[in-house]
Formats: structure tokens, sequence, C-alpha cells
């Protein structure tokens, strides 16, 4: 949380929530229907025409994306604002018993990403209702000199690395935009409530396939094999040793196994095998080295044991760094909507976001929503049985709309 420069709490604009709380309805119907139709990631046909037929129905001319993936323009002149949502499920079964739970085997929005394009449907259409359908201001917002455009981008595939934000940067949506917003689902925090931090708010994230190969042979007489098993065990456990040794402690590299293979018989040394993980960085320039000395370490503690060793390294996303001025933007729209009890400083994540991928362009910030329902239970992203509180969506309707019509009306 920024304490640099004086707190905008009052910008002498009208508040966004009755607006949002006429729209909230909607909204959470419409998130609903996406609840129970998840698709996977470049597979999101279903999700973006819902996206598409619920902003054009409102007046609205949004643009469908390559293949998945929309963005819409509300207002009219330069773009001022850019807002980003994810809109992908994960490959899990849903085990919430909620009646409007996945229809689909085997998928599920088990990371909020259903919830996150409410927020910024939902956004889409406080604003218009701002702006007016012919482009003034209407009623109470009549007054203000509003200028500009607001480009909302709904991305798809933001779960399959390297991350559907590469192709959405690629089809030059973010061409024009001076500085971009976002949000990312809290279980940890209560709902009401959201996370900031300046800088760097979750961690890089790599896959990691290494596959050995060597001479097996019976457990009676290792050595006249290449003992790819416990070359394997060695790995596991050094790998990380060293690069925890080799590399700065702040910049808090973690390599955890996720996978292990070899072998199937008990008194059989097999002739190949692997081993697969993630490897996390919370610093984005060591995160730009670190696969080299991935590498020589791998080969160095793999050595003795005569295998051969294919190391994979599949470069994930580098961090998400929020700016100074778009944290401060989230926040004194959240202080004003919410009050100043509503902002808490959030500890960096070490999970990865490709919404990253887009604050490497652009000037931006992502927001940690808070979905706990107080006094209830604690769920995990990523698991199937993930509810957030679905007073979350006017949450973050009433942060963004505020946000974008600070920045329209030339406050921030």
């Amino acid at each position: 949380m920024s304490e640099s420069r004086p707190v905008l709490d009052d910008p002498g604009l009208p508040r966004v929530t009755p607006l949002v709380a006429q729209l909230e309805p909607t909204v959470v119907d419409f998130r609903r229907d996406l609840h129970a139709h998840p698709e996977l990631s470049y597979d999101e046909h279903r999700t973006t025409d819902r996206i598409l037929q619920t902003l054009s129905a409102a007046g609205l001319s949004p643009v469908r994306l390559e293949d998945t993936g929309a963005y819409v323009d509300i207002g009219s002149g330069p773009i001022v604002l850019g807002l980003r949502a994810d809109i992908d499920a994960l490959p899990l079964t849903e085990q919430t018993g909620l009646e409007y739970a996945s229809r689909t085997p085997g998928v599920a929005h088990a990371c909020g990403h259903d919830l996150h394009t409410s927020v910024m449907a939902g956004t889409a259409l406080a604003l218009h209702r701002i702006l007016g359908d012919d482009g003034r201001p209407a009623s109470e917002f009549a007054h203000l000199p509003l200028a500009g455009r607001v480009r909302i981008i709904f991305q798809p595939a933001e779960e399959r690395l390297p991350g559907g934000s590469l192709s959405v940067i690629r089809q030059g949506t973010l061409e024009g935009i001076p500085r971009i917003l976002a949000a990312h689902c809290e279980p940890r925090f209560d709902v009401g409530t959201i996370g900031t931090r300046i800088g760097a708010i979750t961690s890089a994230a790599d896959t990691i396939k290494i596959s050995l190969s060597g001479r097996g042979g019976h457990t009676s007489r290792p050595h006249l094999t290449e003992d790819l098993v416990y070359a394997l065990s060695e790995i596991a456990v050094q790998v990380p040793a060293v690069l925890n040794r080799r590399i700065d402690v702040r910049s808090a590299v973690s390599v955890v196994w996720g996978q292990i293979n070899a072998g199937a018989a008990p008194n059989a040394i097999p002739g190949s095998g692997y081993l697969a993980g993630t490897m996390r960085c919370l610093d984005a320039a060591v995160w730009e080295s670190a696969g080299d000395l991935l590498d020589e370490v791998v080969q160095q503690v793999a050595r003795p044991f005569g295998v051969k060793v294919h190391l994979e390294h599949i470069r994930g996303v580098p961090p998400v760094v929020n700016t100074e001025a778009e944290t401060d933007l989230i926040e004194d729209a959240a202080r004003y909507e919410l009050g100043s009890r509503a902002i808490q400083l959030t500890p960096q994540s070490m999970g990865g976001e490709d919404f990253a991928w887009m604050t490497q362009q652009v000037p931006g910030a992502m927001l940690r929503l808070g979905t706990r329902t107080p006094g209830g239970p604690v769920y995990d992203l990523h698991m199937g049985d993930y509810a957030p509180d679905e007073r979350a969506i006017g949450v973050g309707m009433r942060i963004f709309t505020a946000a974008a019509l600070r920045t329209l009306a030339g406050v921030q």
C-alpha cells in the first residue's frame, strides 16, 4: 500500500455503489451460467458467445478475438484505461454440490475465472450506464467532464503456460492502453476486502521435466548398472538444495517436484525414468538467468551416476509487478467505495499469473479480491470444492467502475 502521496478519499465524484446494486443480480445470474458451463483453455467458445451476447444486448459493440476471447470499448476518444479478465476453467471435477455446479464432466471453474469475467462484464454494463447509450453522461454523472475510452479484455487460456495473454498482446489489443488493472480471487480474505501491494504480487512459474536413461540391471549388481533410481532421488533432493545456495535467498527460488516415476519391479533397476515439477521465483531478473544455472546444477548432480540426462525447462510466466500509480488508483477507488478497512497488504504469492506479460508491456496492477464468507471455511484455489462468496462480484464491480470513473474524469 502506498503512503507516498495524499490519498484521494473524496475526488468529488458520485459513488457508483447504487448503480452497481441495480446491476448485481443480473451479473450474478450471468456468473452462474458461466459456472455451470466451464470450458478449458482455447476452447472457451460458449463462454465467449455469452460475453458477446450479454454486452451486445446492452447496446455495446464487443469484438471477438481470434478463436476465443473478446474485448469491448466503452466511451469515445483515446483509451485511458484497460481492464482484464481471464475466462478459462480447469480440468477438475467440481465437488461443491451447488445447484449451478459444472455440467461438464471433469471441468470446473475452480480458480474463480467465472467471477473475474462477471466482475468485468458488470463493470462494462455500469460504465455504459454512466456514459449513456449515445456517449453522453447520464443522470447524476451528467455534470462530469468525462472523456476517453475504457477497454475491457476477456482473455482466454490463462491456465495454459505461457498464457493466452501473449496471444491477446500479439493481436494488438493492448495498443493505445496507457495503464491496465486486473483482479484475482483470494479465498483467504473475507468478501468485502481486497489485498494490494506495490511491486511483485505473484511469482515467476516454470515447468521442469528431467528424463534419465542408462544401463539397467538386477538390484543385486548395481555396480554393473547406471543406478537410475538412485540418480533420480539425488536429483530430487540435491537440485533444490544446491540452487538455494547458488542464488540469493531473497529471490526465493523454489523447486518442488510433483511427479517421479521409474521402474516396474522391486528387484530390477530400470533403464529410464523421469521427474517433473515447477520452479518458482519472486524476482524477475533472477528468473531470467535461473534457467542456465538449473541446467548446470542438474548435470553436476547426475554426473557421478553415468546416466544420460535430458532437461526440459518450459518457461512459464514472469512475476506480475504492480506499479505504484496503478496500485494507488485501485486503493483510492476501494477506499472511496468500501472504506479504508477494506484494504489489506497482501503477501507476494508463489503462484504464477499470465497477466504478468501485460504488465511487462503496460503499467498495471492486480488486486486480490476477497471471496471468503466471513466466519465460513477457507477454500483453496484449484480445488474442486472452491465456492467463492458471490457478493465479491459487486465488490469488484464497485472498485473497477470507480477506478474507471476517476480515470475518465481525469482525477487519476
